[in-house]
C-alpha cells in the first residue's frame, strides 16, 4: 500500500511459476519494498533466484546464482513489522467487469494524461468510455464491446455490466499500473461506484499482479465536470 493509503498491489505467484516450491506452514513476512527492489537489482537476467527463510529468522535470503559464469550473489533483507490485517482485501461484487488489450488500455491512459489528471471511467453495456478533461481541452476514448467472432481473443473487448458505472480516478497512478502491460496482453477492471477499481494482469493459469485504487473524491473532481 501506498503512504496516502489510495493505492495497492496484490502479486499471486502460484506454486507451478515456481522451479521448486516448499512451504512447510503459512506464514506472513514483512518486506520493505525499497529492501526488495535492491536485492532483485543485483541480479541477473539468466540468473535464477533463490528465496529462502528459516524459523525464528529475522531476515530473507535472496540467492542469485549463474550457472554459466559459476558466479553468486547472496542478499539479505531485514524484515519489518507489517499489519496483515491492516492490508486485507475485502470481497467484492463488482457491477461492472471489463477485459480488454492491455496495451489499448496502456496508450488510452498515456494519451488522456495529456488533457487531465483524472481519468472518468463509465461502463454500460454498450461499451467502455474513458473521459480526461481539463482545462486546455479534453478527450473521450470509447470502446464497444466485440461482437465479431473471427476478431482474435487477444483483441477482443467483453464487458459484463449488471449496473452502469461512472468513477472518476487519478490518471497518475493509472499510469504507474500500466507499465506492467509487457506481462500480459490482456488486462481485466472490475468496477463499482464509489468502490476501489482493481486492474488485474494474469500472470499464468492462475497468477497474477492486481492493483486497487481508490476513487477520487467529488471536491477533486470539479475538473471533470
Amino acid at each position: 500500500m501506498d503512504s496516502s493509503h489510495v493505492a495497492l498491489v496484490s502479486l499471486k505467484m502460484d506454486v507451478a511459476m515456481f522451479e521448486s516450491y516448499r512451504c512447510d506452514r503459512t506464514i506472513n513476512l514483512g518486506l520493505s519494498l525499497a529492501g526488495m527492489a535492491r536485492a532483485l537489482k543485483c541480479a541477473n537476467n539468466e540468473d535464477t533466484c533463490l528465496i529462502r527463510y528459516e524459523e525464528n529468522d529475522d531476515s530473507v535470503l535472496f540467492l542469485f546464482e549463474d550457472t554459466k559464469r559459476d558466479k553468486s550473489q547472496e542478499v539479505i533483507v531485514k524484515m519489518m513489522d507489517i499489519d496483515s490485517e491492516h492490508l486485507g482485501i475485502p470481497e467484492q461484487d463488482y457491477s461492472a467487469v471489463v477485459c480488454m488489450p492491455a496495451a489499448e488500455f496502456q496508450k488510452t491512459c498515456r494519451d488522456l494524461a495529456m488533457f487531465s489528471d483524472s481519468l472518468m471511467i463509465t461502463v454500460t453495456k454498450a461499451g467502455i468510455v474513458f473521459t480526461g478533461k481539463g482545462d486546455t481541452g479534453s478527450s473521450t476514448v470509447t470502446y464497444a464491446p466485440s461482437r465479431s467472432a473471427d476478431e482474435e481473443e487477444q483483441q477482443a473487448v467483453s464487458v459484463d455490466v449488471k449496473e452502469p458505472v461512472t468513477v472518476n480516478f487519478s490518471i497518475k497512478y493509472m499510469n504507474h499500473f500500466t507499465k506492467a502491460t509487457g506481462l500480459s496482453d490482456r488486462v481485466r477492471l472490475s468496477l463499482c461506484n464509489s468502490v476501489p477499481v482493481v486492474v488485474e494482469y494474469g500472470l499464468s493459469e492462475s497468477g497474477h499482479l492486481r492493483f486497487y485504487l481508490a476513487p477520487k473524491i467529488d471536491d477533486e473532481d470539479n475538473d471533470m465536470k
